[in-house]
């Protein structure tokens, strides 16, 4: 066999200087042209037979291939070295046998991309596809191959100690998880195994790495391990964490001699210049070699995530799949101590190294004998006698050689390499030999001789304890064991007891428990208690059972014998068993009157089976009686059968009484349970019945089933035949009941259809479609069906035209949802206020309260009884959508003009406070944030903005609508979606007439002028100026304007009153109720017509400028500007409340002629504008300049900048003055002013009325003036 050393080495291309390949053929293809190159054999000095000249490698000498010793036949591949060189290599000094260190160091990731890129490239596929015995056949043909090497690298032998363990440490480099800290003190942890208290190498101090400590192995493929046993022939266990897997061979302890002899035998070269060569791991050899020599060899794969373990000198060596990771540790248990000492004894005669000193660890164990198992004591104790008998012996041979001379040494303070014996290379613990000529230098007792030449009495013994101490320590380890000793003593008694003397079951199971408690060996002594006292158990057990008088339920009614029961002959044996067991059960003597009671049942029984027709209840009696014995009785199984076949007949006979509840399945099993019955006449005649009664009604059944599922669908009249003809079968089937029904349902169905059309009235849809559902699932040919489904699809079709019609694209509402009255209006706020107030809506009705949802109106239309009724619903719906609409419009302009804080207002969909720039819907009047709803569309002239809640249609225009109408009356059908448009183009109708009236009459005349005078506006502006001064709070100055929208910047001016909006919308207060109801249900109809736009237009129609010169009068000329400048701020957006009416405007002055200056007045919080809820808030003048200012800008679509306003401000500060009475006149930059919260919104300095700054932000304040003349309004 080829010797594999630490790698397959890679076959290297040797060149020869000055030499192409072709110079080194081996045999000359030619002649030598001249003398010099003449070539001849060394052998027979011949040139002949070129052919068969062979050139040697090394020395370039020729020989024929038929003059060598022995004659080669062919000529060899390869190089090829003549005799002379090959015994010139022969004479080299050998090179030491181990593992080449490799020249590169690798991380974990270089040596796997390294492995497997070698093996990718060699088997020449991914390394995921190459099967295990390919790689196992490749690698022992590459031992076996002399001309081919391969070179790997095995990372082996890396200390855990510095690289980390694979398993969690404590202490480690990394941080344990959670789901980790089960394996920190698992015994399957490598580094736990080696320490754990039944490993004898816990005794052991130092870190002795690989045996001690794991040692990892990353592999790659042919990596290989050698055969080798572990040291001190101690078990070792090898871990995969993950990887290819690592291929195994290993040889039973028992088999080392063997093995170690063949390989001597087949390579004695190698063991004669180094014995210990197996220890080296150097030597390979293929398991069939060993095997067919008589080795018994195993093998196993071992896979990632599995461990595999050796036995006590099992030599084992294997390959490596591929790139992989393991590791692996060594552990000695109790077992292996005898084994110990003899492989040093073996070690001794190899001359090899210890890797620690067995008898020190002896020695270390039995100094601890207090709190050693009990177990290991033992086994301790019996090797420490072994080791001091030696030991006695070799220190008489000692002495008797003349060596007087001794002292104390502590060899375990020694290194291991100062205390080794110089000839076996032992490590000394007990005693040793030193001389002085040779200091330094010890031998063990057993190589005295070969110490030195000096005389013996020079020598001098070093011990580490006398005999005296030895055997002290010894006794202390008796001693541990010897309770363990008693135990057996115990033991031995009680199994040997006689039966006077014989102990209970119980002394026995305490027995076991104190061997498990005090952990005592596993031996065959405790292995015999355990079974005699399991076989104890086992009969106390039965003998309950039988005393407890009860059978097993399963084998009441019938059936085989028990396995476990006994036979009253076995019952009678079990009696004579208990009396010869070691120890005393209590059931013994029970068991015999069980045994007595057990014949006298048999007796009775033998004489009632010998009846002709016993009753059934003697039967039944004598059958219970037997459940009392947990015994085999032979009689029971005729007692059985013929209770079985008497309750078979009864069961027959209740089945076929009652013919409704006889399924088929219970006809099949009452005839499964027959056919198992003995023979006996009424059974036999029962079964022929049931059997014929089986096969009609299967036909009938199948018949039944076939006509329910025929297509196309059959006919009534032929299912009620066939209905009518099962009536007369005596059994009950499923399918025949389902045949009936069908029948019953589509008579049934066919009266509701006639009657529905013999009523006259207009049939409901919804009555229609559960119509057509019920027939479709009647399989039954319905003459009515393709009628009603071909009428239900043409409402659906029109249903579909009518959402094209009026839905917007991606609508939310349905189409029912748009054309009935809006009944989620303040839906919320008004069970709110039912809730608190404990009151009903105001205006409801008494049915108002069913038609809060827009389920309950669907609802209520579909249960109408006819339109009229379906329009008088929809006329209460609409009441409660204008009184909704109502309250939810002023709330939410009180929203404006309420009394809450700003931070407590929610507006918008999204509930949040209001802030700047927002829009105000002309429907609901809710505010909304310009970012939380779409942006409006421009529009050209009058027109209005509604919220997403508002906006819920298209608004088709009349004419669209009405064809809707006619084609819903061509198809005859009421649904609640034809009722509501009916109601819708009424209603629609009746406003047309009364917008038509208002239109032409002078009532919007009045209207109109109001407006263009100013007057629409006057409840927002009246009654500034007015307040006396007992309120003096500073206030934030605003402006709002009602300009129309035409583009989105119009819409949303940037000012600082959160309420800011940019398009029009009419207040409440402004127009009459008759117009305020035309213009909301206006906005509420979801129809296009002319008359809206006119109403609007007519609204906002802009008054001649003829006109407003003749209303604005001198007098008023700087409240003009005023208004002008107000209106241009309303125009950026609607203000908020900070507390209770309070409207901060940013840029804004209310012109007064003896104002003084102001530069600061554009800061927010040194001004402010108090608005009141008067009846009349503004002059008629100031209503008509702020109509013609949002004319003015609606015309230019733009509006003024900051710096506008801020340059006007300027202007007008100039003239400011103060109207308190005692004016200050203060100067400066800064001057900080209030506005009076009465009527006349006059400006004051702060410092000449006597308040703060704080004062003036926080509180209302009302001039001397005001504060009597306005009281009424403070409310």
């Amino acid at each position: 066999e080829k010797e594999l050393h630490n790698t397959v080495k890679l076959a290297e291309k040797k060149e020869h200087a000055g030499e192409t390949e072709k110079d080194k053929s081996k045999v000359r293809s030619k002649k030598p042209t001249n003398a010099v190159d003449l070539y001849v054999c060394l052998l027979c000095g011949s040139g002949n037979d070129e052919d068969r000249l062979l050139l040697c490698d090394g020395c370039d000498d020729s020989y024929h291939t038929f003059c060598l010793i022995p004659p080669l036949h062919d000529v060899p591949k390869g190089d090829w070295r003549c005799p002379q060189c090959l015994a010139q290599e022969c004479n080299k000094p050998q090179e030491a046998f181990g593992f080449e260190q490799a020249a590169r160091d690798y991380t974990l990731r270089t040596f796997g991309e390294m492995a497997d890129a070698f093996k990718s490239d060699y088997f020449n596929m991914p390394v995921h596809m190459v099967p295990t015995e390919l790689v196992e056949k490749e690698f022992w043909r590459l031992v076996s191959t002399i001309e081919e090497d391969v070179t790997v690298e095995y990372g082996a032998d890396i200390a855990s100690k510095e690289f980390g363990s694979g398993f969690p440490v404590r202490g480690g480099k990394f941080k344990v998880r959670a789901d980790e800290e089960d394996y920190l003190d698992s015994g399957w942890n490598l580094n736990n195994m080696p320490v754990m208290e039944q490993s004898v190498l816990a005794h052991i101090t130092a870190d002795i790495c690989g045996m001690k400590l794991p040692w990892l192995y990353v592999g790659m493929c042919f990596s290989s391990f050698c055969w080798h046993i572990e040291d001190h022939w101690s078990y070792s266990i090898n871990y995969l964490h993950w990887g290819e897997p690592k291929t195994w061979y290993g040889a039973p302890g028992y088999a080392a001699e063997q093995l170690e002899d063949v390989m001597k035998k087949l390579a004695p070269e190698l063991f004669e210049s180094q014995p210990d060569l197996l220890h080296q791991l150097v030597t390979i050899m293929n398991p069939n070699t060993l095997m067919a020599h008589g080795v018994p060899v195993y093998r196993t794969n071992q896979c990632a995530g599995e461990f595999v373990i050796t036995f006590p000198r099992a030599y084992h060596s294997g390959f490596n799949q591929g790139f992989n990771f393991a590791e692996a540790v060594n552990f000695c248990t109790v077992d292996w101590l005898p084994l110990g000492r003899q492989c040093v004894e073996h070690y001794r005669l190899l001359n090899r190294y210890c890797v620690f000193s067995h008898d020190e660890m002896i020695c270390k164990m039995a100094s601890k004998a207090d709190i050693l198992d009990v177990v290991v004591a033992s086994t301790v104790q019996k090797d420490m006698a072994i080791m001091i008998e030696d030991e006695k012996r070799l220190r008489e041979k000692v002495d008797k050689l003349g060596v007087t001379d001794s002292e104390r040494v502590a060899f375990e303070l020694l290194p291991d390499d100062e205390r080794q014996c110089v000839k076996c290379k032992t490590t000394c613990f007990m005693s040793a030999v030193s001389c002085p000529c040779k200091p330094g230098l010890l031998v063990c007792l057993y190589h005295m001789e070969d110490l030195c030449s000096c005389p013996t009495y020079k020598y001098k013994l070093g011990y580490r304890y006398t005999l005296e101490e030895l055997y002290p320590m010894m006794n202390a380890l008796k001693m541990r064991a010897e309770s363990y000793n008693e135990w057996a003593a115990n033991v031995s008694e009680a199994l040997e007891a006689k039966i006077n003397n014989k102990k209970s079951l119980i002394s026995f199971k305490a027995l076991i428990e104190e061997s498990e408690l005090k952990k005592f060996p596993d031996n065959d002594l405790l292995r015999h208690l355990r079974l005699v006292t399991q076989d104890a158990d086992k009969c106390a057990s039965v003998a309950q059972q039988l005393l407890n008088g009860k059978r097993q339920t399963r084998y009441r009614s019938g059936g085989g014998k028990c396995q476990n029961q006994l036979t009253v002959n076995e019952l009678r044996l079990f009696v004579r068993q208990l009396y010869a067991l070691p120890c005393v059960l209590s059931q013994t003597p029970l068991l015999k009157d069980l045994l007595d009671r057990v014949e006298a049942f048999q007796q009775q029984s033998q004489k009632l089976l010998s009846e002709d027709l016993p009753s059934a209840a003697e039967l039944q009696d004598l059958l219970d009686i037997s459940f009392d014995f947990d015994v085999e009785l032979p009689q029971l199984g005729e007692l059985r059968e013929r209770l079985e076949q008497a309750r078979w007949l009864e069961e027959v006979q209740l089945a076929a009484a009652d013919h409704s509840s006889l399924t088929l399945d219970d006809m099949r099993r009452l005839i499964d349970s027959g056919v198992g019955l003995a023979p006996y006449p009424a059974v036999e005649k029962a079964m022929a019945k049931l059997q014929e009664l089986l096969t009609v009604s299967e036909h009938w059944d199948d018949k039944a089933r076939n006509l329910l599922k025929a297509r196309p669908r059959q006919l009534l009249s032929s299912l009620a035949a066939a209905a009518k003809e099962l009536e007369e079968i005596p059994a009950y089937l499923p399918n025949g009941v389902a045949l009936k029904d069908a029948v019953q349902k589509a008579k049934d169905w066919l009266q509701e259809v006639e009657a529905l059309q013999v009523g006259g009235r207009v049939p409901v849809l919804d009555t229609l479609a559960e119509l057509v559902t019920r027939g479709r699932s009647i399989p039954v040919h319905l003459d009515y069906l393709p009628r009603l489904e071909a009428l239900v699809s043409e409402v659906q079709a029109w249903k579909e035209c009518a959402a094209n019609t009026f839905l917007c694209e991606n609508s939310p509402y349905s189409l029912l949802e748009v054309l009935c009255p809006r009944c989620d209006i303040g839906m919320l706020n008004l069970k709110r206020k039912q809730k608190k107030l404990k009151e009903p809506v105001p205006g409801g009705k008494k049915k108002s309260t069913k038609l809060e949802t827009l389920s309950d109106l669907e609802r209520a239309l579909s249960e109408s009884k006819d339109t009229a009724a379906a329009m008088a619903t929809l006329g209460e719906a609409r009441q409660k959508e204008m009184e909704a609409l109502r309250s939810l419009r002023a709330a939410n302009e009180g929203k404006v003009l309420g009394g809450e804080e700003e931070a407590e207002l929610r507006v918008c969909l999204c509930q949040k406070e209001p802030s700047a720039p927002m829009l105000q819907c002309e429907l609901c009047r809710g505010f909304f944030h310009t970012a939380c709803v779409p942006a409006p569309a421009p529009l050209q002239g009058p027109g209005v903005w509604l919220c997403p809640q508002c906006h819920r249609s298209e608004k088709p225009p009349l004419e669209k609508i009405l064809p809707l109408l006619a084609s819903l009356q061509r198809i005859r059908v009421r649904l609640p979606e034809g009722d509501a448009l009916r109601y819708m183009i009424e209603r629609t109708v009746s406003w047309q007439h009364r917008a038509q009236q208002m239109l032409y009459s002078g009532n919007l005349k009045l209207i109109q002028d109001k407006m263009g005078s100013g007057l629409l506006y006057s409840r927002w502006q009246g009654t500034a100026g007015q307040l006396p001064e007992t309120n003096k709070v500073s206030q934030s100055i605003g402006a709002m304007s009602f300009s129309m929208p035409h583009d989105w910047d119009s819409r949303t001016i940037y000012l600082h009153s959160p309420f800011s909006t940019g398009q029009l919308c009419i207040p409440l207060h402004a127009i009459s109720t008759e117009l305020d109801e035309l213009m909301m249900e206006a906005q509420l109809l979801q129809v296009s017509l002319p008359e809206i736009q006119e109403l609007y237009q007519a609204l906002f129609t802009k008054p001649s400028p003829g006109v407003q010169a003749e209303q604005r009068s001198p007098a008023g000329a700087t409240n003009d500007k005023a208004s002008s400048e107000c209106c241009r701020g309303r125009k950026d957006g609607m203000s908020s409340m900070e507390r209770k009416l309070k409207r901060r405007l940013e840029k804004e002055s209310c012109c007064e002629e003896k104002r003084d200056r102001v530069k600061k007045m554009r800061t927010p919080k040194k001004k402010k504008l108090k608005l009141s809820l008067s009846k009349e808030l503004c002059s008629h003048k100031l209503e008509r300049e702020r109509l013609l200012e949002m004319q003015r800008c609606s015309d230019s679509h733009l509006l003024a900048s900051d710096m506008s306003f801020s340059d006007q401000e300027d202007s007008e500060d100039e003239d400011a003055i103060c109207p308190a009475v005692n004016c200050l006149q203060p100067e400066g930059d800064e001057v900080d002013w209030v506005q009076c919260d009465g009527s006349c919104n006059q400006w004051f300095h702060q410092v000449c009325v006597g308040i703060s700054a704080e004062m003036a932000e926080k509180e209302d304040y009302i001039c001397t003036s005001c504060s009597g003349k306005d009281s009424h309004y403070r409310k």
